[in-house]
């Protein structure tokens, strides 16, 4: 008994009402995921290659989409075999992908190109690094970065021709820019496109070439440009410079210049997005007894009140301290700060009878263990 055809529409992952947009997007996503190119000699992969081709055959043809709505697979019954009255043999490929670049140029390096390269081509964006200072990613700066721009040649006007001389017709496509072969496939032949290498798509070869540019149509040179950095940018975000990219091509617009930061770290501060962390430093008896510090920010000194009895590691909020939002001038993040509380190291003798006397005053008492031979334990709670 022969196996049960699927449902076009459920094939190719579409609805009933798919437009022919639809159907072209569907089929071309299975041929890129399915096609025998890509995985040779799966034949699980092949014949739902098969199959997505036979669905899109018949419902890309209204008359046969028709006839498959109203009758579904019986309208093909007797017809071709093996595909139920549609002929693979029959479809031109490069009409089915003409409207949506090629997928046998995208995956096997030939076949239909997305275009000739006759048409305006945008110009190529160009990327630079510049270095920030902590502060400076902060609150915005201007810098000023050097780098080889391209413009078109004074001396061709961009035709890439020796003065006098001019451009002429590629023998090779016949000033088309592509050029058209035939190749049998496991469907029949198929006409594939690509992109004429004798002139790269352009349609004209150039017998004298512009001494003063070679032949490239634009010459470089060395020019410097103010970049406003604006505040609150972080490291490795970029800003982007219209226009100021490699020229284009054929009287297509100049790319960008992307500017990458890189912003050196603070010996104080740590960012993580908008918000700011450092850390004081606070004596034990300031821990203790409270009292006003200054605790830096980006914005300077501030004055912050620590209340007695203050621990070790207890974080407090230094509110619009922070980072300014890059996408709201008027809104900032916040300061961190985590207050440490020093325990002393060295104390002189008077320091040692104030301690132990701020020891005895608090309820607690030195043990001395000198005369078992055991070194002094610290501090201990009288039971």
């Amino acid at each position: 008994m022969a196996e049960k055809k699927r449902d076009y529409y459920e094939v190719l992952g579409v609805e009933r009402s798919a437009t022919e947009d639809d159907l072209k997007r569907a089929y071309r996503k299975l041929a890129k995921k399915y096609h025998p190119d890509i995985n040779p000699g799966d034949k699980e992969a092949e014949e739902k290659f098969k199959e997505a081709t036979e669905a899109y055959g018949v419902l890309s043809d209204p008359e046969k989409r028709r006839q498959y709505d109203q009758f579904g697979h019986s309208a093909f019954e007797g017809g071709a075999g093996g595909y139920g009255g549609f002929d693979p043999n029959g479809m031109d490929f490069s009409d089915i992908f003409g409207g949506f670049g090629s997928i046998f140029g995208d995956l096997f390096g030939g076949g239909a190109s997305r275009g000739t390269g006759r048409g305006p081509q945008r110009g190529a964006d160009l990327r630079v690094v510049v270095h920030l200072s902590f502060e400076e990613a902060i609150f915005g700066c201007t810098k000023e970065i050097e780098l080889m721009m391209k413009d078109t040649c004074p001396t061709c006007g961009g035709s890439c021709a020796k003065p006098g001389t001019s451009p002429v017709t590629c023998s090779e496509c016949g000033g088309s820019g592509q050029v058209r072969r035939t190749q049998q496939s496991i469907f029949g032949m198929m006409q594939n496109i690509s992109v004429c290498p004798q002139c790269g798509g352009s349609g004209k070869i150039i017998p004298e070439k512009c001494p003063n540019c070679r032949g490239n149509g634009y010459i470089a040179s060395r020019k410097k440009i103010q970049i406003a950095i604006p505040a609150g940018i972080d490291n490795d975000q970029s800003v982007r410079i219209r226009d100021k990219g490699e020229p284009g091509k054929n009287g297509g617009p100049r790319g960008d210049l992307l500017v990458q930061v890189s912003v050196k770290p603070h010996p104080q501060f740590r960012r993580e997005g908008n918000n700011i962390y450092s850390t004081v430093l606070i004596s034990f008896a300031q821990a203790a007894l409270g009292c006003d510090i200054y605790v830096d920010t980006v914005d300077g000194e501030v004055i912050y009140t620590v209340k007695p009895g203050t621990q070790t590691d207890t974080r407090i909020r230094l509110k619009g301290k922070g980072v300014p939002s890059i996408r709201n001038k008027n809104s900032r993040g916040d300061q961190y700060v985590t207050l440490v509380v020093q325990t002393p190291t060295k104390l002189n003798a008077a320091a040692k009878e104030a301690m132990k006397a701020f020891d005895e005053a608090t309820g607690n008492t030195l043990v001395d263990t000198s005369d078992t031979g055991k070194k002094k334990r610290g501090f201990g709670r009288k039971k």
